[in-house]
């Protein structure tokens, strides 16, 4: 039978707070990056980024933290419906180091936190009935009311055939057994915990563990004495993780030796950071095992994604997608440091983007030079440069939010110079928002921020998309060029290490030849210095080879590349439709990012004090709208050959 969910993972929802500062005690710590939390998420992740379809069951705080994991989790695909806001209590913190190989600190803010107040009422036998699995975490064990709960689920689980799966994940401080700074500590024995545990084996389909956990899930210090236990309890599928080594899958009768269950080898890989490994271990057995493949492949998928896993800073982010995993599996790695493997982590940067676009039609109006100079010939300054943006900015919304039920996404390029105070107004409304990097007029490439640019992007919103404007030809001096890769590499870096996307906007300079070959040519260029844009932002043209040439070299070098938007230039409207329509058929092209050409005139006739605000907002709302509906007429007939 078809269900709609492949598991539901039931438990933990938290926010991670990993330091930043490699090496160190948490105690030294100066800085944190956030990412979710909490077992069975960073699982739900893994198998959704795998292919599967996942729903989590718990509960989060009725504030900011709430609201990032439901939207964190819902973003990569895991259905939140019974992801409950508590209004009474916050949701679960975490805070993560690495200090050394051996040693990651750790420390579970979880005192009455959301997800420990899971209910029996929160878990509904149609809910439990429309997966094919249900994922428990071994910490809901722990407390009365959570087993309550965890043991109605079981129940509903059976009544319904839904298969019923346990990560042991033991944590000593969860279980009252350590004291509350001792969050690192993987195993105490407990005669208590074993006998806890093993009344809920019974009902189990699926027992996944570390050997410590077999160990206290056993009730034995001896790995096979503690899985003989477990094979008397219940008859399903018991798995061992030996972490470097691999694992050990126990299907049937246990033998005499733990070598002769069957063993799924482990990846040789540099481990950096273990926290996180064991859920993506689950992710990979769960990908193969709920799909009925071979216990073999099971192992694979398994020990691949852990050994992925283990070798990145976080845990949910780390999680692989599908692609990222058939590519590791056939490809393998140059290096065991796989963090350092420039294609796999290209390829885990693009393949797990959880912000999906459909067609962009986008006002830019990053411009400062131009603007600059328009405001002194009329004896202005900042101030009513400011304020003519936050026209504009106005003019933007209203069309956004006109769209917002199309089939077009709308967006905005601006500029922190002098639109600062809008760009917060723009942020978090769900459209899409980039801010320019390069010094205008700057050639070679050159960066307006006095601060190096990965400081400088570390302060921005995680949705904003840095845009960089060089002016490149495939002619120039190979100087020149080298001196922009450079830019453009350091680009790269600095967005890659904020988790923020970038547009690479390429203009030929205009006293130099250009045909139907030179974008291409430009694009291959940078291609070839290993700058992968996320986002190409190109002058149209006129020329169906031109663009054929443009896609081509894009799909060679990155078929991930999110597309390319169209620049306007101050063109004309009619211009700018005939640009749209050469572009159109192209699926390459993703859309038009245009700004002089709509706000021009309003600019020139404000600035002149011969138009006012709101006739400014009229004029240029119209004609951001009037282009929208350019660009929609020129796609329509072209959507079945677009991807």
């Amino acid at each position: 039978m078809t269900r709609p969910f492949d598991v539901i993972c039931m438990g933990r929802a938290a926010v991670d707070l990993y330091g930043e500062q490699i090496g160190g005690r948490l105690e030294d710590m100066l800085s944190f990056t956030k990412y979710l939390g909490g077992s069975p998420a960073n699982t739900a992740v893994g198998v959704a980024r795998l292919g599967l379809k996942p729903a989590m069951l718990t509960r989060v705080g009725d504030e900011h933290n709430g609201r990032f994991v439901r939207e964190t989790l819902a973003a990569e695909g895991v259905d939140v419906s019974h992801a409950k806001t508590d209004p009474k209590r916050l949701t679960a913190l975490v805070f993560l180091g690495i200090q050394d190989r051996e040693t990651f600190p750790l420390v579970f803010y979880r005192d009455n936190c959301a997800d420990m107040a899971i209910d029996e009422a929160d878990i509904t036998p149609g809910f439990i009935a429309s997966a094919t699995a249900l994922l428990l975490s071994g910490t809901h064990l722990s407390q009365p009311h959570t087993y309550q709960a965890c043991r109605t689920a079981i129940r509903q689980a059976k009544a319904s055939g839904t298969r019923v799966v346990l990560d042991i994940d033991y944590r000593p401080v969860l279980w009252g057994l350590t004291s509350p700074g001792m969050g690192e500590q993987r195993f105490v024995p407990s005669e208590q915990v074993s006998a806890h545990f093993q009344t809920v084996i019974p009902s189990c389909d699926l027992v996944v563990g570390t050997e410590e956990e077999i160990h206290i899930a056993g009730g034995s210090s001896d790995t096979l004495t503690a899985i003989r236990r477990l094979r008397s309890l219940t008859a399903g599928t018991i798995v061992v993780k030996r972490g470097p080594m691999g694992c050990v899958v126990f299907d049937g009768a246990i033998p005499e030796r733990i070598e002769d269950g069957l063993r799924g080898p482990g990846f040789p890989v540099d481990v950096f950071n273990v926290l996180g490994a064991g859920d993506a271990f689950m992710a990979g057995f769960l990908r193969g095992w709920l799909k009925d493949e071979a216990l073999e492949r099971c192992c694979t998928y398994a020990n691949a994604c852990g050994a992925l896993v283990v070798s990145r800073h976080g845990c949910a982010p780390a999680m692989p997608s599908w692609t990222e995993l058939q590519h590791f599996l056939a490809v393998g790695s140059r290096t065991r440091r796989l963090r350092e493997d420039v294609d796999l982590e290209h390829l885990h940067r693009v393949s797990t983007r959880t912000r999906r676009w459909k067609e962009l039609c986008i006002l830019a109006f990053d411009h400062r030079v131009q603007l600059d100079e328009l405001a002194a010939r009329h004896g202005g300054g900042r101030e009513r440069i400011e304020a003519f943006k936050s026209l504009v900015a106005e003019a933007a919304r209203r069309v956004a939010r006109a769209e917002a039920d199309r089939d077009l996404d709308a967006g905005m390029i601006l500029d922190a110079r002098f639109g600062f105070d809008i760009l917060p107004a723009l942020t978090g409304k769900g459209w899409w928002v980039a801010r320019p990097v390069e010094l205008p007029g700057s050639r070679p490439l050159a960066f307006e921020p006095a601060q190096p640019l990965m400081l400088e992007m570390r302060n921005w919103p995680a949705e904003h998309v840095a845009k960089c404007l060089v002016a490149w030809h495939p002619d120039d001096p190979a100087a020149l060029r080298a001196t922009q890769l450079a830019r453009l590499t350091e680009l790269q870096a600095a967005s890659v290490a904020t988790f923020h996307e970038f547009l690479v906007e390429v203009i030929p300079p205009r006293d130099m030849p250009a045909d139907d070959d030179t974008l291409a040519r430009a694009l291959g260029q940078i291609y070839e210095a290993g700058i992968r844009p996320d986002w190409w932002k190109l002058p149209p043209s006129a020329s169906a080879e031109a663009w054929e040439r443009i896609a081509a070299v894009v799909q060679d070098h990155d078929p991930h590349c999110r597309g390319v938007l169209l620049l306007g230039l101050e063109a004309s409207e009619e211009v700018l439709r005939q640009g749209f329509e050469a572009a159109a058929p192209h699926a390459i092209c993703r859309g038009f990012a245009v700004g002089r050409s709509i706000f021009a005139d309003a600019a020139a006739g404000w600035f002149a004090r011969r138009l006012d605000d709101a006739q400014v907002i009229d004029d240029v709302g119209a004609r951001y709208a009037g282009l929208i509906r350019l660009w929609r007429d020129a796609r329509a007939g072209h959507t079945t050959s677009l991807v």
